[in-house]
């Protein structure tokens, strides 16, 4: 199979579908890989190491999308990308369809085969492909929130550790998954008060064996997530139903009531944010204000540490990728039900349930439209 790398072009996306590493590996396989010039750039990988892994380095992104079989990239195609997928072509990467009407209907406009990362599925349970980021996320959140805390990028002015006699800042944490385990670790670390809400008891009681009493856990009803984000400090928004826009667990009039510099960092925005006055920003422009409150929502976060980011999700995207061009995407697919789950578009059909019923399209089963 012809694999084709094009350069990451959203906003401050440093990031690149695959690593020279893993072209060589896709190379070891039989497959033949091209690259887009400077494609690696971000990662401190130039074209003459992707030459040495065997890839051919082409000049356009037009070029990519008109030769290659499958598109391996990272962040959802934009406007000008969707426009150069064709019909039966392979689309590997971020998809985060449900709060995006307009790529979702570009993609079911092109014919392609669509594959997002963020719906595959573990046999361990889980999300595999979606992990490595949330990790990276969740950490960066916690950075982020404190930098925003400081009182020149419009916070209150807290130390989120404090210091000897001074009280430290209360991290309430929305959601005990991967984003919020990785969120707890460094306020933890960093001396915060931390506070962390669920709505499944099994994952607040693992989160608290781990944490033991570093951290406060809170089962989650409307009582206790309005309750606790008005005492916050900062709040880390991390909740994701899968495949789904993310729920407004943070509602506007809770937002008017928080301390004026006060700090949410609402890491769901690649869902559509668990708040209600949240939308989507970018590294150049990270933050805005809403009643006193600052909002940083910058919808590929991992993107700013673009070498830690990448390599992170090539360990886990490469065996997949690997089964699609070994395989073809038919047999790959039928053979393993949990990248199945990863279809969420297929030749013109919605496939993934969430989806169909969020954005209001017919929904096809991946069995059916695969087998059609």
């Amino acid at each position: 199979m012809l694999i084709g790398v094009p350069k990451e072009i959203k906003n401050h996306e440093y990031r690149v579908g695959l690593t020279p590493t893993s072209v060589r590996e896709m190379i070891h396989h039989g497959h033949e890989v091209i690259v887009q010039t400077n494609a690696g750039e971000g990662i401190g990988a130039g074209d003459a190491e992707y030459e040495a892994a065997g890839a051919k380095i082409i000049e356009t992104a037009k070029e990519i999308f008109d030769s290659a079989q499958m598109i391996v990239k990272v962040k959802e195609p934009q406007p000008v990308e969707c426009a150069m997928l064709r019909p039966d072509q392979i689309l590997y990467t971020y998809l985060h369809l449900a709060p995006d009407p307009d790529q979702t209907k570009a993609l079911v406009d092109s014919g392609c085969v669509a594959i997002a990362y963020e719906t595959v599925t573990s046999p361990y349970g889980g999300l595999p492909l979606l992990a490595p980021m949330s990790k990276v996320a969740g950490r960066m959140s916690i950075q982020a929130g404190a930098y925003c805390l400081e009182h020149p990028h419009g916070g209150l002015g807290m130390l989120l550790g404090g210091v000897p006699g001074v009280d430290p800042s209360k991290v309430v944490i929305l959601g005990a998954g991967m984003v919020g385990t990785h969120a707890t670790h460094i306020a933890v670390g960093m001396g915060a008060d931390v506070w962390v809400i669920d709505r499944n008891v099994d994952v607040l009681e693992a989160h608290w064996k781990h944490f033991g009493r570093n951290t406060n856990t809170v089962y989650s009803t409307a009582d206790s997530v309005e309750k606790h984000v008005l005492e916050a400090d900062l709040v880390i928004g991390g909740v994701l139903i899968p495949g789904a826009a993310a729920p407004k667990l943070v509602t506007a009039d809770m937002v008017k009531r928080m301390k004026p510099g006060s700090v949410i960092v609402d890491v769901a925005i690649d869902q559509g944010g668990c708040c209600e006055t949240s939308k989507a920003t970018t590294h150049a422009e990270p933050t805005y204000v809403v009643d006193d409150v600052v909002h940083y929502c910058v919808a590929n976060m991992p993107g700013g540490v673009p070498r830690t980011s990448t390599y992170a999700l090539n360990n886990a995207t490469l065996p997949y990728a690997l089964a699609l061009a070994d395989k073809g995407y038919k047999t790959a697919l039928m053979d393993d039900p949990h990248l199945k789950n990863g279809l969420n578009v297929h030749k013109g059909r919605i496939t993934y349930k969430e989806v169909a019923q969020t954005l209001g399209y017919d929904y096809q089963p991946a069995d059916e439209a695969l087998s059609a």
